[in-house]
């Protein structure tokens, strides 16, 4: 990202998604890539109705000082859309800063969701993370390639980073050839993401 993460405030990620879609497991892999490059970091989920398929939210703030507020993200300088039917059934761009960032998972171009949300400041990026999902994890869960979208649109961290981050972390529940079916997932994203 262009943000300096050296500055006064931390930067806050706000992510939306569904329940089952692993919101809550991204927000976490996001801050613990943090935590190997050296900054503070903080991961908040925000369940609302605990059910799958259930509107959710979850936040990561992110810092090269101690982090002191514990509280939801209310003025998000990412946002990060992982179910794409929330971009039009709730207002994804509440408390959006002016120079915000979008990451949202559509086969859209950045510039149709644009128009979708009717704002010319804000930097959006788009990237088909369900289709990715579906073609390497033969599942409708796309936490992981989403992540691939954000690293690229954001430069918030090194992709190595948090790819080193989400292998090891999935090693220990998923068997090897699942957790290189992310790890390509988080790589096609990366590579396939718009931004405008």
């Amino acid at each position: 990202m262009d943000k300096n993460l050296t500055g006064s405030e931390a930067i806050e990620i706000r992510f939306h998604g569904r329940g089952g879609q692993g919101v809550v497991t991204a927000a976490k892999l996001l801050a613990e890539a943090a935590m190997k490059e050296g900054k503070y970091f903080q991961a908040l989920p925000d369940y609302g109705g605990e059910r799958m398929g259930a509107p959710i939210r979850a936040y990561t703030r992110i810092h090269s000082k101690p982090i002191v507020l514990n509280c939801q993200v209310t003025a998000p300088h990412i946002v990060v859309v992982i179910d794409p039917t929330l971009v039009e059934s709730i207002d994804v761009t509440e408390g959006v800063r002016r120079d915000g960032v979008f990451v949202i998972n559509s086969h859209y171009s950045p510039k149709e969701i644009r128009l979708k949300i009717d704002n010319k400041k804000w930097k959006i990026a788009t990237v088909n993370a369900t289709h990715i999902a579906l073609l390497n994890l033969k599942r409708n869960i796309p936490n992981i390639p989403m992540l691939g979208a954000l690293v690229k649109a954001t430069n918030l961290m090194k992709k190595e980073t948090l790819a080193g981050v989400i292998k090891q972390k999935l090693v220990a529940i998923m068997s090897p050839s699942i957790v290189e079916a992310n790890i390509t997932a988080f790589e096609q994203a990366y590579r396939e993401c718009q931004i405008d």
